[in-house]
């Protein structure tokens, strides 16, 4: 017997197996592979070239699968993150850059080295659909054998439940580690409502220590504060009575709400984690995550990152100037939000002038490694492209296509992003399954990721990885393993987890 047997079906599916709505996916197909790539070149007199055709390629792959994802009939987190990335960053914004000839960054390339640079993009893709494809045949493959089939690591770390004394403890320590750091903070509480730019010119000026330190002070209030808030609104009820444990929580959710407010706000803290903490404590909600329900969030979601994203970094810098609302065509080829496709071109010259560099990714998972004991440690890869570019600006983005490619060329883009596509199918595949155990990793971990995973596709990968280690860690810290079963998805589906009562949280079903 397999767990999809056993497992509780959505109230929506009914008895029988859902399938998609084909005038959903004729209209979203029409939607983003037609009329919003044909708004993008309508506005901006394209010039017809090689690489602007190859391009709509990438277009119509990105917006196909994102159609897939937006019209299936299970909630696939992961999934909406990678293809929403590549749809808009790497399919319409190259799309009016390519047709317009115009960049965000100085920087240009020849044609050629363009159209190298549209095939990089796509051999990503492909790879990534690859292993979705590898990984969702194999998962098919493990529900069809016996149940004394043992599960395999991924499924068991995300089936880790909260553990109600560990939360309230890491609770307790959040709060007292923001006591010591935020009145240590230049400014105090108030310099989280100017900038990042006065936050991080505060620290120097103050002599608080170098950027690595300033960012993990920054982060390690950040991370401990979202992950305490967000595994007390879903511990679980003690069997034994929870009267404590209620109390307990009803003292601490004010106070992690305020923190949250505080130090993981969209003014002080960039625009894609305070989208992460947001969508993640949405998307944690289980109405929420129903299909019907998923698939209008996702839109909205969508819609949003495409009209609002561009004027929300108002509050980065401390002078802020007039917003000026423009077209979409002008955001991509003039706002340095979109340069990742000009970022890959850049790392293909920056690979054929200087050659492949394998050990530098030795640099991402040994970021801790200090400069004195590593003398020859990798540098960060958008600030290596944005000096190669010859840019005064340093702080500039570097995908993972450009930073894979860069290692050892296209095998490496091949084998970075197969593995890439068959692990956001497993994540997405076990979340589906615990999907009823809202006090498991695979429902609080997988959404975190699934939208972090935007940063991590945008890179540097040696500016991210350290938050990326944080928000994958800490949670460790809050779960214990579930008891050992001949297979996790072959044991009979557990009553609803019912958590103590909290007016607005939705406690008692």
């Amino acid at each position: 017997m397999t767990f999809q047997v056993n497992c509780p079906s959505d109230a929506e599916s009914g008895t029988d197996t859902p399938v998609r709505s084909v005038a959903a996916v004729c209209l979203w197909a029409v939607a983003l592979v037609a009329v919003l790539p044909g708004l993008v070149l309508l506005s901006c007199d394209p010039r017809l070239t090689a690489a602007l055709a190859a391009q709509g390629v990438v277009v119509a792959h990105t917006g196909a699968a994102l159609t897939r994802v937006l019209t299936a009939t299970k909630v696939r987190l992961v999934a909406l993150g990678f293809w929403a990335f590549a749809y808009i960053w790497l399919g319409l914004a190259p799309l009016a850059q390519l047709g317009t000839d115009t960049y965000p960054w100085p920087y240009r390339t020849g044609e050629g080295t363009a159209l190298a640079a549209v095939a990089v993009v796509e051999l990503g893709l492909l790879a990534h659909s690859a292993g979705t494809s590898c990984a969702a045949r194999r998962g098919r493959a493990r529900a069809s054998r016996p149940a004394a089939t043992s599960p395999g690591p991924l499924e068991r770390l995300l089936a880790r439940r909260l553990a109600p004394w560990r939360l309230l403890t890491f609770c307790g320590l959040a709060l007292a580690l923001a006591v010591v750091l935020v009145p240590a903070q230049p400014g105090g509480a108030g310099a989280y409502f100017t900038s990042r730019q006065a936050l991080r010119e505060a620290g120097t000026a103050d002599g608080s220590g170098d950027a690595f330190r300033q960012a993990l002070r920054s982060w390690s209030l950040s991370v401990p504060a979202f992950w305490a808030l967000l595994g007390l609104l879903h511990v679980p009820r003690l069997p034994g009575g929870d009267r404590l444990l209620r109390v307990l929580r009803l003292s601490l959710l004010p106070l992690l709400l305020a923190l949250n407010a505080l130090v993981n706000n969209p003014v002080s803290k960039p625009r894609f984690w305070a989208g992460t903490v947001l969508l993640t404590l949405l998307f944690t909600v289980p109405r929420l995550c129903r299909p019907r329900a998923f698939r209008a969030i996702a839109a909205t979601l969508m819609a949003t990152v495409l009209v609002v994203f561009p004027y929300s970094d108002y509050f980065r810098y401390s002078d802020r100037e007039h917003m000026a609302v423009v077209s979409l065509t002008e955001q991509f080829t003039t706002n340095g939000d979109y340069d990742a496709f000009q970022q890959v071109q850049t790392g293909l010259d920056y690979a054929a002038e200087k050659g492949f560099a394998p050990l530098d990714a030795l640099g991402p998972p040994l970021f801790m490694v200090p400069r004195p004991v590593w003398p020859d440690k990798p540098e960060d890869t958008g600030i290596a492209l944005a000096r190669y570019a010859g840019y005064d600006f340093l702080n500039l983005s570097a995908p993972l296509w450009a930073e894979s490619y860069l290692w050892a060329g296209p095998p490496a883009v091949a084998l970075v992003f197969f593995l890439l596509g068959a692990a956001g199918r497993r994540m997405d595949d076990v979340r589906h399954r615990l999907r009823d155990r809202t006090d498991t990793l695979a429902v609080l971990l997988v959404p975190a990721f699934a939208f972090y995973q935007m940063v991590f596709l945008r890179g540097s990968l040696l500016g991210i990885v350290g938050p990326l280690m944080l928000l994958m860690t800490v949670p460790l810290l809050i779960t214990t393993p579930t008891a050992r079963a001949p297979r996790l998805a072959a044991a009979p589906p557990p009553a609803p987890t019912r958590r103590a009562s909290i007016p607005g949280t939705g406690g008692h079903p």
